[in-house]
């Protein structure tokens, strides 16, 4: 039996491990390698490791839990979890099952990108969807917002903070209040509706929006607002509330609807930062192990 199975090895996954290793927790720490941000070349805003592999990030947060003998960590699927009474059986990719007092679940998100050519290929070299996170590396670039919804115009107007050189693609038809495109006019942002063709580019990235009416754009970076889903159906199976674009729905140090469980990192917030995704897995390391005491001095 362990106190807790945590599922997802990012930043909130092995925050929350090292946590409740030094809290001396019994922890089963599960993982699949397959992280949201596989595609970045580099995880920014990360106090301390600003600029650092997404993937060398993950190894120094392992290397570091091994000091702590009570965190064992297994390279593998959580496929099911179940709760019964106070507790959860989960059972694993290879048929076996084991049981845990609590379940966190920093299984993260899945971004859908468009059925558009080029955007896979360049998702993270120069698509991006944080600026935030890569508006930096593109300062004074120019930039594209690909927006075929209505929220292209805030979008466009918050990445002049990056660069004055801005383009929104609305991808088609798209209706823009008078108002809306007074206020994109007097920032010099250009709108284009023709639909899009593909994406193009070299080594080092994008370099220009093919139209298919022949047109052309260049431009360094894309921005656009994906949506998301969760990379994994354990939280709706377990009953987990969701709310916008699929984020679950997360109560004080991060616990749920469902007692016991408790969600961080992307999949739980729509500040979907590495370093507040840690942030999280501690929070609710935190709350895990305050539960655990008191039901252990009950």
């Amino acid at each position: 039996m362990f106190d807790v199975v945590i599922v997802g090895a990012g930043p909130a996954g092995l925050n929350a491990a090292l946590t409740l290793g030094r809290c001396r927790r019994k922890v089963l720490l599960c993982d699949t390698g397959k992280p949201r941000n596989a595609a970045s070349w580099h995880l920014n805003g990360f106090l301390s490791r600003d600029g650092i592999y997404p993937g060398e990030l993950r190894r120094i947060g392992r290397d570091q839990l091994k000091p702590y003998d009570s965190v064992k960590v297994n390279d593998i699927e959580v496929v099911e979890a179940g709760r019964e009474g106070k507790q959860f059986t989960i059972r694993l990719a290879d048929g076996s099952r084991v049981q845990s007092r609590k379940l966190l679940l920093t299984t993260g998100l899945v971004d859908k990108l468009p059925d558009i050519r080029g955007f896979q290929e360049f998702w993270g070299r120069g698509v991006h969807h944080c600026p935030y996170c890569d508006g930096w590396e593109h300062r004074d670039q120019a930039i594209a917002v690909y927006a075929p919804g209505a929220d292209g115009v805030g979008y466009s107007l918050e990445m002049t903070v990056w660069s004055r050189d801005i383009v929104l693609c609305t991808d088609g038809k798209v209706e823009i209040t008078q108002e809306d495109r007074d206020r994109l006019r007097r920032q010099d942002i250009r709108i284009i509706k023709d639909p899009i063709a593909r994406l193009e580019g070299g080594q080092l990235g994008l370099e220009r929006i093919c139209f298919k009416n022949g047109h052309v754009v260049a431009c360094q970076a894309l921005f656009f607002c994906p949506e998301t889903q969760q990379s994994s159906k354990l939280a709706f199976k377990l009953g987990c509330d969701l709310g916008h674009n699929n984020v679950v729905e997360t109560r004080s140090y991060e616990g749920t609807n469902i007692p016991g469980l408790f969600i961080a990192g992307d999949a739980s917030r729509r500040v979907q930062f590495a370093i507040v995704a840690a942030a999280e897995g501690a929070t609710a390391a935190i709350g895990i192990n305050t539960e655990l005491w008191k039901e252990d001095t009950v």
